[in-house]
């Protein structure tokens, strides 16, 4: 379930976004009304969403408490104002959006579902020898299939794990990764070239099965 935080210095305007969330299944909401409330319950709680208001009590301290305290977090920033130079320090956050006051719920919900587009996992953590490592789908080229390890042939290098290529694609997005082979997983984003019987990734030249298909 979606943890929301909600971190505004206005009571009625607080649990009035609640209400809306509320009314659309988020029942997973916290009120915070100073910073120092928010840093409190940023710590619990660990929200995967904060709506926050860019002035608690005083210009831009919302803007001020997100870059201390909300790193890495989807944000959605509520204000009363839309000045350009208030914006400007607001992007900094790299927002998931603004919503203005007063707060439509169709604009609420639309921003929530963005950030959960956002939030969406897009590492996987593998063991290399003793280590745990995070590996960025983004960073991934294609899956080789060796019996009972796995390589994650990487742009510069070449990880191996011991797992089966079925059981390691559970864990996957099979949006962004498609079986190309019986041996082979690539990453689609990062295909160049199809052929008849193999796909170009990158240098790398893989087989393609009649039992599989790859589209652009």
């Amino acid at each position: 379930m979606t943890k929301i935080l909600i971190v505004e210095d206005q009571v009625l305007i607080a649990n009035y976004i609640k209400n809306l969330l509320n009314d659309n299944g988020l029942n997973d909401v916290e009120l915070a009304f100073t910073v120092e409330e928010a840093t409190e319950k940023m710590n619990l709680t660990k929200p995967d969403i904060v709506l926050l208001d860019i002035n608690l009590h005083g210009k831009d301290t919302g803007i001020s408490w997100a870059k201390e305290f909300a790193k890495n977090k989807q944000i959605i920033f509520i204000t009363g104002q839309t000045e350009k130079e208030t914006m400007l320090k607001a992007f900094e956050v790299n927002p998931v959006t603004y919503l203005t006051k007063p707060v439509k719920e169709s604009d609420l919900i639309a921003a929530i579902e963005l950030a959960n587009v956002k939030n969406k996992i897009n590492y996987i953590i593998v063991k290399n020898g003793f280590d745990e490592v995070k590996v960025n789908y983004e960073d991934i080229l294609f899956l080789k299939s060796d019996k009972n390890y796995v390589d994650i042939q990487l742009v510069n290098k070449t990880i191996t794990i011991r797992n089966t290529l079925d059981n390691f694609c559970k864990e996957l997005d099979d949006d962004l990764f498609c079986r190309v082979h019986r041996s082979y997983v690539v990453n689609k984003s990062k295909v160049t070239q199809k052929k008849a019987s193999s796909i170009k990734v990158n240098d790398f030249e893989l087989p393609i099965s009649r039992n599989f298909s790859f589209d652009f």
